[in-house]
């Protein structure tokens, strides 16, 4: 029934702020932006007088990597909530990074939020390999993840 993941969405209260961050600060590509109005959207979001600007940021070239979406919702006040591992939602968004110690003084240097230090993870005893990780926030307080795979799993 379900093929593939064909984005990954996020609701940002700053599109352009938001754009410059997953742009020039993690590196992701600008790939698209649209815009949302009309019966379909008011229908699609079950609101009357949506519109919405949407864009698309993308971390790779590869063909089945799904982008990131960014919605702004024009007229409408969102409402703003800090990202929270331990509520149900969304967790995270974890993107893979060669070098995490190195993606990480680069971040930490531009000032982006970490909730912590780079730690390593090994689950080797449970069937897969060791990787690091780190969590960090974006403009919003959304939760992001980088994860550098150290030792594929065997």
């Amino acid at each position: 029934m379900i093929h593939e993941i064909m984005h990954v969405g996020l609701t940002v209260s700053d599109l352009e702020r938001t754009k410059q961050f997953y742009g020039d600060v993690l590196g992701l590509k600008f790939v698209n932006e649209i815009e949302l109005k009309g019966e379909e959207s008011d229908i699609l979001f079950g609101r009357t007088n949506v519109h919405a600007r949407v864009a698309y940021m993308n971390g790779s070239d590869e063909i089945m990597a799904p982008p990131v979406e960014l919605i702004q919702f024009v007229n409408d006040d969102v409402k703003k909530e800090e990202g929270n591992l331990f509520q149900t939602s969304i967790s995270e968004l974890c993107f893979r990074v060669n070098d995490l110690d190195k993606t990480y003084n680069d971040l930490k240097a531009k000032g982006v939020t970490f909730l912590s230090r780079p730690c390593s993870m090994d689950f080797r005893n449970q069937g897969l390999g060791m990787s690091k990780a780190v969590y960090l926030k974006d403009p919003d307080g959304i939760i992001l993840e980088l994860m550098e795979v150290v030792e594929e799993r065997h």
